[in-house]
């Protein structure tokens, strides 16, 4: 569980005209994006380093207390990964995708509609703000169907995957309500059936489905790279649909940057006005990405 006695981030070296320049710069960006909606997929070293969880926490908070609307949509691979360790199972991916038998799909409910979705909502209180955890069953917030995962070596052959699901509809009445209350919304990416199989969805999909859903001003992705990268290995910025498309034919993209890419990008086409790809490593990256004008990690545009 988290540490709550971790110290908050020492300021006082900082000189006062500094941090006063620090906060003028922010104004703008807070009155641009007062009363927008910003989602964020919330994953990677930034869910399990006990000093960024914290300060992830904070930063929540304060987009909240100066008039945004965050929506925290989590992962939890890592966490999912040693659950399953623990009774014996080795994960194991397609495309990015977690292969999900009965067994595993147990473990996932219970590790992040549970064990990590209750951790973030804690801290998030703890710090002063006021969080709330759903999963896709709360207020009918995500219908899912079983995944068809199209077999690349074989076409027109699809591989079973298990209770992997796709998001057949988004209803964001419930998220709206705890918005309108002041509350912020933790989601974690679990749909179910019309029969009430739940079924494991990709939490990248999930972000960028609410963040369509919900008309949002920002979908910001945090990861465990600066960014995109370049077959050189270098940071790229700005990212075209084209561009892109370029990516994932020549192999630059894959693995499980592919859900993540591909959700940024159909939410960019439906309308989210940017989409950031974020490094979670980096103490305080939602608030530098959000509130400067530093160029942030690879911003990926529709067109």
């Amino acid at each position: 569980m988290t540490d709550l006695s971790n110290p908050n981030g020492d300021l006082s070296e900082v000189a006062p005209h500094i941090k006063a320049q620090i906060l003028a710069e922010a104004l703008p960006y807070i009155r641009k994006f007062h009363g927008k909606t910003i989602v964020v997929k919330y994953g990677g070293n930034a869910m399990t380093e006990e000093k960024l969880k914290h300060g992830f926490a904070r930063d929540v908070i304060l987009l909240k207390l100066v008039g945004m609307n965050p929506v925290v949509v989590h992962g939890g691979g890592p966490q999912i990964d040693n659950a399953l360790k623990k009774i014996g199972k080795q994960g194991s991916f397609i495309q990015g995708m977690r292969i999900t038998d009965e067994d595993t799909m147990e473990v996932v409910e219970w590790v992040l509609g549970g064990e990590v979705q209750q951790d973030i909502v804690m801290l998030i209180n703890h710090y002063g703000g006021q969080a709330v955890g759903l999963t896709g069953k709360d207020g009918g917030l995500i219908r899912a169907r079983k995944m068809k995962m199209a077999d690349r070596e074989n076409p027109g052959q699809f591989i079973d995957i298990g209770f992997v699901g796709e998001i057949d509809a988004i209803n964001p009445a419930v998220v709206k309500a705890l918005q309108d209350d002041a509350f912020i919304p933790i989601i974690s990416p679990i749909g179910f059936g019309d029969d009430g199989q739940a079924y494991n969805i990709n939490a990248d999909l999930v972000a960028g489905k609410i963040a369509e859903i919900l008309k949002a001003e920002k979908l910001i992705m945090m990861t465990n790279i600066p960014g995109v990268m370049d077959k050189n290995g270098n940071l790229v910025t700005d990212l075209s649909a084209r561009e892109i498309d370029e990516m994932f034919e020549d192999g630059t993209i894959s693995g499980g940057m592919l859900p993540k890419i591909s959700s940024a990008l159909d939410a960019a086409k439906s309308g989210v006005n940017t989409v950031h790809i974020i490094d979670g490593r980096i103490e305080h990256s939602l608030l530098l990405e959000v509130l400067t004008e530093q160029a942030f990690g690879t911003m990926i545009r529709s067109h």
